[in-house]
Parts: C-alpha cells; sequence; structure tokens
C-alpha cells in the first residue's frame, strides 16, 4: 500500500472531531496494525533503495517523505531540518502539534535512519512507526493537552547521534529550557524483548547515574502503564547509545522504552518475561532487521504504553510524585560537572577536579582518604603530593559548576556533605561556599569562612532550602579559595542531592 492510500487508511478524522478535555482525556488504544503498516511502507521503501534506509542514501530521505506526508495531512506544522556529516545531507523531520503551552513542551522523539547492512525495521523502524501512529492517534482524537506536543525523527543516529545533536545544538538556551521532558523510543519490538526503562531516578545505582531532574517522573509514568496491564519492567541505564544523549547534556528532563540490542537475555530475565537466553534482537544491525525481525506483542504493548505517557505527561494529569528525589550526583562517574566554566578562577594549584582522594596531614588532617561513598568526590588536589601543602588551593578562588538542573515545583532542599580544612596561617578570607546560579543571577546559599586556626577536615552534612527556586533551571556552583599565599587550604564535596518535601 502506498502512502496517499495509507493517508486515507489509517487517519480517517471525525468530520466535527470534538477537542478533548485535558483534564478528562483518555489515552486511546494504538492498533498494532497499523503501526505494523507504517513498518510494511518502511520495509518496501528500504527494499527499493538498495536494502536500507541509511543517512545520505535514498531509502532515508523517502522515509522521512513517508512520515511527513502523513504529518501534513494529519494538521502538524512539520519542519525538515538538514543537516551534513560524512560530506552527506541529512535531516531531522520536527513536527509541533498546534496548541499548547510552547514554554513547556513534551517532545516525543525516535531515530529514524538504519545502518546501511539492512533495512532497520525493529531498529528503529520500531519507534519511529510507533510514534508516528501515536502522534496520528493525537489528531484523530483532537488532542488538547494543556502542555505543547512536538514530535521529532532523528537522522544519523547510527553514526553517533548527528540528528539529534545538531537538533539540540540548534536549539537556543530559552528553547531548551521549554522542553520540560524528551521521551525516546529506541527498538522497541526485539524478537527476543525485555521491557526496559531508562533509570531516571538512578534506582538502580549503577552507570551514569540519574537523568536530568523531572527523569524519574517519565520513568514513574511508563512504569505505572505496565503494571496496570501486568507486565514488570527493570531500568537501563542512560548509557548515551540513543538520542536521549543530547537532550541530557542539555539538562532536559528525559525517558523512554528498550526491548533490548545484541546483548544476550539472562536465565532471570527469561523467567521474568519469557524468550530465550539469546540476543534479544539476533538481527541487530544485520540485513535481517526486517518486517519479519519483530515481536508483535511487545510492539503492541509499547505502543500503547508510548500513548499513554503522551496523554498523561502532556495533559498534566500525573503530578511528580512527592518524597522524590529530582538530582543527585556521588561523583563516582563524570556527569558534566566543569571547572572554571565561568572563566574567573584565579587559584594556581589546587583546582577542584572530581577524583580519588589520597589522605594528606599536617599535624592535622586537612585532605581526608575516605569520601562518603564509592571512592570519588570533588576535591582540591586529589594528589597527596611531596607534602602537606604541595596541592592545596593556592593564589585565590577554584571553582566547579554542574550541569543544568531543571527543577520541579514544590518544596525542594539540597543536602550535600561537605568539608573545609585549613592550618592556623589561615584567614577569614578563606572560603568554601556554595552557590545558585539562575539565569544572569548568582546566590550564595551556604558559606563556610576560614580562620586563624587548625581546622581539620571532617565531613559534615548541609542543607539548603532551593523552593525559591521551584519550575527554574539553576546550576551549582562550588567554590573554595585562598586568599593568602602563606595559607593552607583544602576542600571537598561528595553526593550532592536535591529531593522535593
Amino acid at each position: 500500500m502506498g502512502a496517499t492510500a495509507l493517508v486515507g487508511a489509517l487517519f480517517a478524522i471525525p468530520a466535527q472531531a470534538a477537542p478533548v478535555l485535558a483534564a478528562a482525556a483518555a489515552p486511546p488504544d494504538i492498533a498494532v496494525a497499523n503501526v505494523k503498516a507504517h513498518l510494511n511502507q518502511l520495509q518496501s521503501i528500504a527494499t527499493a533503495n538498495g536494502g536500507n534506509r541509511a543517512h545520505g542514501r535514498p531509502g532515508y530521505l523517502a522515509s522521512v517523505t513517508y512520515v511527513k506526508g502523513l504529518l501534513d495531512a494529519a494538521g502538524f506544522t512539520t519542519q525538515q531540518q538538514s543537516f551534513t556529516y560524512n560530506g552527506a545531507t541529512g535531516y531531522n523531520l520536527i513536527a509541533d502539534w498546534p496548541g499548547g503551552d510552547t514554554s513547556d513542551t513534551v517532545m516525543i522523539g525516535a531515530h529514524l535512519d538504519s545502518v546501511t547492512a539492512g533495512p532497520g525495521i525493529n531498529d528503529n523502524g520500531s519507534g519511529s512507526a510507533a510514534n508516528l501512529e501515536v502522534a496520528l492517534a493525537v489528531a484523530r482524537t483532537g488532542f488538547q493537552p494543556t502542555r505543547h506536543l512536538r514530535f521529532g525523527w532523528w537522522g544519523a543516529e547510527e553514526l553517533g547521534l548527528r540528528g539529534s545533536t545538531a537538533y539540540v545544538n540548534s536549539l537556543s538556551s530559552a528553547q531548551k529550557a521549554a522542553i520540560g521532558a524528551y521521551l525516546n523510543f529506541d527498538m522497541v519490538a526485539s524478537p527476543n524483548p525485555g521491557y526496559f526503562l531508562y533509570d531516571g531516578d538512578n534506582s538502580d545505582g549503577t552507570g551514569a547515574g540519574p537523568g536530568p531532574a523531572g527523569s524519574a517522573e517519565i520513568e514513574d509514568t511508563l512504569e505505572a502503564y505496565f503494571a496496570s496491564i501486568g507486565v514488570p519492567t527493570r531500568g537501563t541505564d542512560f548509557d548515551g547509545r540513543s538520542d536521549y544523549g543530547p537532550f541530557i547534556s542539555a539538562g532536559i528532563p528525559a525517558g523512554g522504552i528498550f526491548t533490548g540490542a545484541e546483548g544476550r537475555k539472562t536465565s532471570a530475565q527469561v523467567s521474568l518475561w519469557g524468550g530465550t537466553t539469546g540476543a534479544f534482537d539476533p538481527c541487530y544491525h544485520a540485513a535481517c532487521d526486517t518486517i519479519a525481525n519483530l515481536n508483535d506483542t511487545a510492539l503492541d504493548r509499547n505502543s500503547d504504553a508510548i500513548a499513554s505517557a503522551v496523554w498523561s505527561l502532556s495533559s498534566g494529569t500525573v503530578p511528580p510524585p512527592t518524597g522524590e528525589t529530582v538530582y543527585s550526583d556521588t561523583f563516582e562517574t563524570a556527569t558534566g560537572w566543569t571547572t572554571n566554566a565561568g572563566g574567573t578562577d584565579t587559584a594556581t594549584l589546587g583546582q577542584f577536579e572530581r577524583g580519588d582522594p589520597a589522605a594528606t596531614t599536617s599535624g592535622v588532617a586537612t585532605q581526608l582518604g575516605t569520601t562518603v561513598s564509592g571512592s570519588n568526590d570533588l576535591v582540591t588536589g586529589a594528589a597527596a603530593g611531596a607534602s602537606a601543602g604541595a596541592n592545596d588551593v593556592d593564589g585565590g578562588a577554584t571553582t566547579v559548576r554542574s550541569p543544568a538542573i531543571t527543577l520541579p515545583t514544590g518544596t525542594l532542599s539540597l543536602s550535600f556533605s561537605w568539608y573545609l580544612a585549613h592550618l592556623n596561617n589561615a584567614t577569614s578570607g578563606d572560603y568554601f561556599r556554595v552557590r545558585v546560579i539562575s539565569g544572569t543571577t548568582t546566590t550564595t546559599v551556604f558559606t563556610q569562612a576560614g580562620a586563624a586556626s587548625n581546622r581539620a577536615a571532617a565531613w559534615q552534612t548541609a542543607t539548603v532550602n532551593l523552593s525559591a527556586y521551584a519550575g527554574q533551571s539553576i546550576r551549582l556552583q562550588v567554590e573554595a579559595a585562598d586568599t593568602g599565599t602563606a595559607s593552607l587550604v583544602e576542600a571537598a564535596v561528595d553526593n550532592v542531592t536535591i529531593t522535593r518535601a
């Protein structure tokens, strides 16, 4: 069936469809037959264009044209954004549904390209087709959510997230801040499927840590849907292998579903979900990733889960849970904190770094060799050096700044472990402090001044009320300073957490 015929077969809009009130909107059941019709079309496109839909190949542009035609007919405002990679022009397709608060956008994305080896029907025709059918269901029902809805289909994901990176890089700071949630769907119909959700709150405690604040809400929303149909889920790490990568790097909350790629299902996972102990997708990045390489049950469940999340998150009917951790960093992995981010550091030695600190003493402990958790913290000069003063802060101030943190509404608290150590050659001009950067305003929320006395390093915990920044995107900045060249100053911070009461 061609694209023109599919417009009529898949997109019959009632002549006078009434808008659905956001508060009462219920997500529709997504017909898996419709999703598979899109996948059959993508298979036909690949077959007619050398067997693939890869970046720079005619099959990819034909795929974009197919999706764009259906969305244009449905009433979306579409933009075909071009970029260049490896000497070839690539394309992203962006589709906005009219209405909703554009300063609070829910974005749903999937990569549309395949590898050159095959047609890419599971990877990632499955996510692309499911998102397309959900978008068409938005139009069919006349859904008018409180938040603005935007869908994206990315090019050149298989070459390193090139399309989604180009899109995020094209946005201004205000446009990035306007995206309150990004939902990513990459491989949602693996033939030997698992049901994995991106671990927004880092409850698994592995890998890259939590997503930006608000990611836990996305995970909770998807988890609630699967619980309602009796399907257990497990977390999967934000490991940077799909298009959520540039969004979370920009501080945008993210989440999504993944049914597995080349990894092998364990016996415990077979007990949980059925299937075999073979690969989740034995045709991953291969010529056999065709229309036959799908699990229809997973495709059906995940398409409905996408719709449920889109309806719930965009209508505002699912508030973020209370008592949640909205941001946490133990510094066991690099999560985007940057040193001297403002370009104003003056310290010549002992600059902040993420590291495994060595114990240092000079009559009293000046640098602790143990962290609060794990083996790394943010510390001023992690190495011990030849003497106690070898790697302490010298010559002025050193700073380290967090990535952007999008805060939800509610009562918010920042907690962290810290110490400031110095000898009796310190002064009241020396300090450890924590500051909040919001827009162009920087506010000190915690400070500890030095003094002309010995102060041994000892972990302490501080708590700061951040409720004044609710609903804003902020950065945290940790600073330490030695304002006199004769002073011996060391500082560290660990286990930074923001919670909502």
